[in-house]
């Protein structure tokens, strides 16, 4: 027994194996990233199973989808056999003695990429059945299409390293076939071989169901080897470059729908270009690959600094080119936005808005509707749409009409935005119906397919392609392949600049819609409006009896009027909203010092905070004109801050406690202060302030939908089933009863 146990343990494959875990652990990092990703570990909360698991391309998941996955998992284990083959061939010298050296190398590292794949088909099936609500049939398509795509990756890739090898078989038998030539090449003096210190190798795979007992190649001389296994570098390298040559092709075409890889397949080509490039260092650079790269981050650094290269991400719309006129970002330009006799002059033009708003109401004292809806992806956005279409239906069509101010993050203003478009395409044609679910379908759609793939495709190899909005030129980059997809999903209706929204703003045809992003810099909010809104750039305060409130808030249009900020794009203002970190890029802003700005969340979550700033500036008008406001919060989250108490289970959690206790609690930091905020405001208006909740919830404890712009079968049926939680339907009853006493 014992016999049999260490001839497994000094196989090949075991022994390579040990050799990853012995000297070369970073190289292992992926693999941990994908098991644990496969398993509902790592970023399981963002979704990140869903994609592998139930993969999406033009917007169907199916064979074709599963298939484009496993084929770039076959391009990612046959990089990670490329690269591992070239980086550690030293440690087993006696392949190059075998014909075919390479493919017995693919032969015996198995373990790694067989362990995962069966892990995957053991997760997937799972999934597919209860999160995509599958068929066993639809399953067996969904394997039958993974393996197609993998094993034809790989086959492909076999049949290459297979030609490889014969080309140097003929190049090489000439040489070893002549005695006197084989000597004259390699003399005495030529450095003998000495065996490998980190692994110990008895037995190999010869094929997959044979074993061979590892040949003494003590004799042959170490140059003798390594031209050997140089030859089959250089094969394994120029596949390294063809396959980079397919990605430079497919970022040019990206556009297409056709070329938009499903997110997993660009994860997996990513994966496979960071090995790549992690080999290649080390077999060029070898000892100098650190030097080489802390020197190569700091010409880059350089470069940037000096306006060489700029991989920054745009505002479509905004003028980049005129430098001399950019906008100073400090205190006293600030200030000068929102002077008494400038925010005088910008009330005055809301207070017209409101008056026409009122004009159209059909009572003399309205109530007033604002809607807060809250960031979380496609969740958030799906779920608003619903809402909306079910209060728009409560109110006889007229929500839009009686409602003045929408305001929220991410997501969720995805759906507002949306809903609105559609209701001012309404009153233009009335053939067109709001409640219908295909509007719900189309905002649910998938947004992370394109995004990942311009970010592997674009982002990080091919050139850069130009495109344009008005006469202003920005590179495509994620951020613009995440728009354009989101402008495909509904249909070219969010496809309009702001100067276009403007006068049905002014004219009080549709809502005012406030889209806010958080400047990095100090974490203030830039607020993007098509009205002047200077009097919301600080709290209402005395100065009198209060000094030293600084702004908190920047006015998009003001600050940056020789930008041409009505030119951006409503797309762009909705990406700025929902900027979430990495993975959709900081947009950068043309101003001095330059300032870039990210995702609402990280400010205000629900949208509540500037909502009460407007009530509050305008509350003695509120006041005398309406029968009170009704503040409407659609959120994507339990009320209260219970969900997802932040526990330590283990001694890691334990210490990373003080670390990440801010992260794991913000937005319920959050939620409390805007309690505290909207309970004094509500002392101020009397009987005339009712706040009114709808809140997704999922049926299963701990089984939410996923925060990422990627929803399943199952996770849209949750959204959708959550209106007729009690808790909603309650909710929806009080609305009623106030809209229709």
């Amino acid at each position: 027994m014992m016999y049999y146990l260490k001839a497994v343990y000094y196989s090949f494959p075991i022994q390579l194996v040990i050799l990853y875990l012995k000297k070369f652990q970073v190289l292992l990092i992926f693999w941990f990233i994908l098991f644990s990703t496969f398993n509902g570990g790592f970023m399981h909360s963002f979704g990140a199973d869903a994609l592998f698991m139930a993969p999406e391309y033009m917007n169907n998941v199916n064979a074709l989808s599963a298939g484009i996955v496993g084929a770039g998992l076959g391009a990612f284990i046959m990089s990670w056999n490329v690269t591992t083959f070239i980086l550690f061939s030293r440690h087993f010298r006696f392949l190059a003695t075998t014909t075919r050296p390479f493919l017995k190398y693919c032969t015996n590292n198995f373990i790694l990429p067989g362990l995962l794949l069966i892990d995957y088909f053991i997760q997937a099936t799972d999934f597919d059945r209860t999160k995509e609500l599958m068929t066993n049939g639809e399953i067996a398509m969904m394997i039958a299409g993974f393996l197609t795509g993998f094993l034809l990756v790989i086959g492909l890739s076999l049949l290459y390293f297979y030609e490889a090898d014969q080309t140097i078989i003929r190049q090489m038998t000439p040489l070893i076939s002549n005695p006197k030539l084989f000597k004259s090449q390699f003399r005495s003096k030529d450095t003998q071989l000495n065996a490998s210190r980190l692994i110990k190798v008895n037995w190999y795979l010869n094929s997959p169901v044979t074993v061979k007992p590892v040949r003494d190649v003590s004799h042959y001389s170490k140059e003798f080897i390594e031209r050997i296994f140089s030859r089959h570098h250089f094969a394994a390298i120029l596949s390294i470059i063809i396959a980079f040559l397919v990605l430079v092709l497919v970022g040019f075409f990206m556009d297409e729908p056709f070329f938009q890889l499903p997110a997993a397949a660009s994860i997996f080509l990513f994966f496979s270009i960071l090995i790549s490039l992690s080999g290649a260092f080390s077999y060029f650079l070898q000892s100098w690959s650190l030097t080489f790269l802390i020197i190569l981050f700091l010409i880059l650094n350089l470069l940037y600094r000096y306006d060489v290269i700029d991989p920054t991400n745009k505002a479509y719309g905004l003028n980049y080119t005129n430098r001399a006129e950019r906008p100073l970002y400090d205190r006293d330009n600030l200030l000068a936005l929102c002077t008494p006799e400038k925010v005088a002059q910008d009330k005055a033009r809301m207070l017209e808005i409101l008056e026409r708003w009122k004009k159209k109401q059909n009572a003399e004292k309205p109530m007033m509707l604002i809607i807060n809806t809250s960031g979380g992806g496609s969740r958030s956005a799906a779920f608003t749409m619903n809402v909306l279409q079910k209060l728009d239906a409560q109110t006889g069509g007229k929500l839009m009409d009686k409602t003045f101010l929408i305001t929220g993050a991410s997501g969720g203003m995805f759906g507002a935005a949306y809903f609105r478009a559609l209701s001012l395409m309404k009153q233009r044609d009335s053939a067109i119906d709001l409640q219908d679910h295909k509007y719900t379908d189309a905002i649910s759609e998938d947004l992370l397919n394109p995004l990942f793939s311009s970010f592997v495709a674009r982002d990080l190899v091919s050139p850069a392609q130009k495109f344009r909005v008005g006469k202003y030129e920005y590179v495509k980059d994620r951020g613009y392949a995440f728009e354009q997809k989101l402008n495909i999903n509904t249909k070219g209706v969010l496809d309009r600049q702001l100067r276009e929204i403007e006068p049905d703003e002014q004219a009080a045809r549709i809502p005012l819609m406030l889209l806010s992003s958080v400047i990095t810099r100090d974490s203030r909010t830039m607020l993007i409006s098509t009205q002047p809104i200077s009097f919301l750039m600080r709290p209402v305060f005395d100065s009198a009896k209060i000094m030293g409130v600084d702004p908190d808030a920047v006015d998009f249009g003001s600050f940056l009027k020789k930008q041409d900020p009505m030119n951006i794009r409503l797309l762009t203002a909705l990406r700025m909203n929902a900027t979430f970190p990495y993975v959709l890029p900081n947009v950068w802003l043309p101003t001095k010092p330059v300032i870039d700005v990210m995702d609402a969340g990280f400010r205000d979550n629900f949208g509540e905070q500037v909502a009460i700033r407007f009530m509050n500036v305008f509350r003695d008008w509120i006041q005398r004109n309406t029968s009170g406001v009704l503040l409407i919060q659609i959120r994507d989250r339990k009320v209260g801050g219970w969900e997802s108490p932040f526990e330590s289970k283990s001694i890691t959690e334990i210490i990373t406690k003080p670390i990440l206790l801010l992260q794991y609690n913000w937005y319920k930091m959050q939620e409390y202060n805007q309690d505290d905020l909207l309970s004094v405001f509500e002392q101020l208006m009397g009987d005339d302030f009712y706040k009114m909740t709808f809140q997704y919830v999922p049926k299963k404890v701990n089984e939410g939908v996923s925060l990422n712009f990627h929803l399943t079968r199952q996770e849209k049926l949750d959204v959708a089933n959550a209106l007729n939680l009690p808790v909603n339907v309650r909710t929806f009853r009080k609305v009623d009863s106030l809209l229709n006493p």
